[in-house]
């Protein structure tokens, strides 16, 4: 053997350094806002100075940069416009409201100076997106600070952000200043706003919004001045010291976030309820809606927020806002707007809803114009797990499928004709059903249908490590599968390869039941495309049970039992190829009472009456729960 030289150890030091600093990471781009803001509420206008320390974490070199301009959506013509009054099933709360907007009505902003590094800047304005040429290339690792003035008017409120919502809420501040687009591994995503979704960069923000002294702010970030302020803010005994005049400025501060939302109203209550070990929940409503609703909904919001961080991951943040305004529902960091004339459980609902996007749309950050499913879907099914919790409590011994509901609506889809790929882009399917069932439905369905595939408490622990692995970071849908692969030991590619990328569908039968001296030969049958792992329950006539697992080959290996208080029994690999499967039960058909592939109704088969048997009809097969 050949002893190493000083030169070789060198020069391998030198390639073992160079490979372990080459090895794979997602970089993120770096924002940090300082923005002030005077508010006409007369007018419904404001003027705003805004200051942008913007990092290039990149290997690349950028030589434009991109804005988003969303509140001019909100005018006639705009392509929000346009889409709503072209689309087959435009949104209700769109349809053509945009196009009749009257000049103080609709919301624009306008860029009236900016720079980068003190070097004026040209720009041009594309419907919703500013385009900026740089003075001067961003190299990587590097940072430039934009300054920038623009003033803005806030549209009538027709879609998330705008005054005098439907309930008579002022002002839902979201999409509001002009905003950086996210720069990353695949590029600009500078998309025009037609209808969903966001994606940007984190960072920090300091605002300070000056506005008439007689309204209530709540929205994102931290109050920094509450003791000038009070209004709920301050500590109990606290003496407010408001300066003179018919304006305050509020001042807030949000560290690591993508966004930054607020609203404001005159007739805001404001009421905080502390989670324990947890964030402290701040509650902004009209003093004149259901206020014994929104008074029985901060208890639960306790207890849901304490069952969110010990099943889906840590809430990183000491405060989140639920606060009264938009058109229905949705998420920003810290917050949520909501609509607030609602029923106790309708209330619990869409807070928990929102609030768990902080999860998977706040903190995970996926490009959810590209994977609308991973976030609304991913939400959806966390928020049905937590209603199921709050709501309907232990099931008595009767599995209860909480995703019931999911599996209905990606059903109907599946068999409309309108069904396209998860995969395609949230603003590009070609009607809204399609896009909602498939985003929220279908993307619910997924996660549940994955806890059948490699089994609940894997499915759950490997929820909870794609969270702590790739906060912060924008996961794509191959880091998630990657997680849940290295979390249960098994392939899982063939499973998004044909559940997200194509519109197959699953449907499983017993096919037949035969008798062979002292055994039974049963038979199954794949009618669809899709392929999957099966189990296969038995109730005996002697009252026992029993499991049949078949695993499928793609997986290469085998999922945890769910349920160890029924014996399993694993049978060899189902070939995904072949169409038919047959083993034996070493049983006679009459000892046998009675058998289901898949019990808890977890896989989404679209064609439940051949499940069973003996065989049952659809009228009989439609809702039945084994009792286990």
């Amino acid at each position: 053997m050949t002893r190493p030289t000083n030169l070789n150890l060198a020069l391998l030091f030198t390639f073992l350094t160079t490979a372990a600093l080459a090895q794979p990471d997602r970089w993120q781009q770096r924002v940090e806002y300082t923005m002030d803001i005077d508010m006409d509420v007369s007018a419904h206008q404001f003027k705003g100075k805004q200051k942008l320390v913007y990092y290039n974490n990149s290997p690349d070199t950028l030589t434009k940069v991109f804005y988003h301009l969303y509140f001019n959506a909100f005018q006639p013509g705009s392509s929000m416009d346009v889409r709503s009054r072209t689309i087959a099933d435009p949104d209700r709360r769109v349809m053509d409201r945009i196009y009749h907007l009257k000049d103080d009505q609709i919301g624009y902003q306008k860029i009236n100076g900016l720079k980068q590094d003190g070097k004026v800047l040209s720009y041009a304005v594309e419907g919703t997106v500013l385009e900026v040429n740089l003075a001067k290339p961003i190299l990587p690792k590097s940072k430039v600070t934009f300054d920038m003035e623009f003033e803005a008017q806030v549209p009538l409120q027709i879609r998330r952000s705008g005054w005098a919502n439907k309930e008579g809420v002022e002002y839902s501040m979201a999409q509001w200043y002009p905003k950086m687009a996210e720069y990353d591994y695949e590029g600009w995503h500078a998309d025009p706003y037609v209808g969903r979704e966001f994606y940007a960069p984190w960072g920090d923000f300091n605002v300070n919004i000056t506005i008439d002294s007689a309204y209530m702010i709540g929205g994102s970030g931290y109050l920094q001045n509450p003791e000038q302020i009070g209004k709920g803010y301050a500590k109990p005994g606290t003496t407010i010291k408001r300066p003179k005049g018919g304006k305050l400025t509020w001042q807030f501060k949000a560290q690591n976030v993508h966004d930054f939302m607020w609203a404001a109203d005159p007739d805001y209550l404001h009421d905080v309820a502390q989670v324990p070990g947890g964030p402290a929940l701040h509650f902004f409503y009209q003093g004149d809606t259901l206020v014994e609703n929104w008074k029985e909904l901060q208890g639960i919001a306790v207890k849901a927020f304490d069952f969110l961080n010990k099943n889906f991951g840590k809430y990183p943040y000491d405060k989140f806002a639920v606060v009264q305004g938009g058109d229905g529902g949705m998420e920003y960091p810290m917050s949520t707007l909501i609509t607030g004339h609602r029923s106790v459980r309708s209330l619990v609902g869409v807070t928990v809803h929102e609030a768990l996007h902080s999860w998977y749309q706040g903190v995970l950050g996926t490009n959810e114009s590209l994977y609308p499913w991973m976030d609304e879907g991913f939400t959806d099914y966390a928020t049905q797990i937590t209603m199921h919790y709050l709501f309907d409590g232990p099931s008595g011994g009767n599995y209860i499928n909480p995703l019931e509901g999911s599996y209905r609506s990606y059903f109907s889809l599946a068999q409309s004709g309108l069904e396209e790929p998860m995969s395609t882009h949230s603003d590009h399917y070609n009607t809204n059903r399609a896009y909602g069932s498939a985003a929220y439905s279908k993307g619910a369905v997924s996660q549940h249908q994955l806890s059948y595939v490699i089994g609940h408490e894997t499915f759950m622990r490997g929820l909870r490590r794609y969270f702590d692995t790739w906060k912060m970071k924008h996961p794509n849908m191959n880091d998630y599968i990657r997680i849940q692969e290295k979390n249960s030991g098994l392939e899982l590619d063939w499973y998004y390869e044909y559940f997200v990328n194509s519109t197959k569908t699953i449907d499983y039968g017993i096919k037949s039941v035969e008798e062979q001296g002292e055994q039974t030969n049963v038979t199954l049958e794949r009618i669809e495309k899709m392929p999957m792992p099966i189990e296969l329950y038995l109730e005996y006539a002697d009252g026992s049970k029993e499991l049949f697992y078949i695993p499928l080959d793609l997986m290469r290996g085998v999922k945890e039992h769910d349920d160890p208080s029924i014996p399993r029994t694993i049978l060899t690999d189902w070939p995904w190829t072949h169409p038919y499967y047959t083993f034996s039960i070493p049983k006679k058909p009459k000892d046998i009472r009675y058998m289901e592939i898949d019990p808890t109704q977890r896989m989404a088969d679209t064609d439940r009456t051949n499940q069973s048997y003996p065989w049952r009809s659809a009228v009989e097969a439609e809702g039945e729960v084994v009792n286990k």
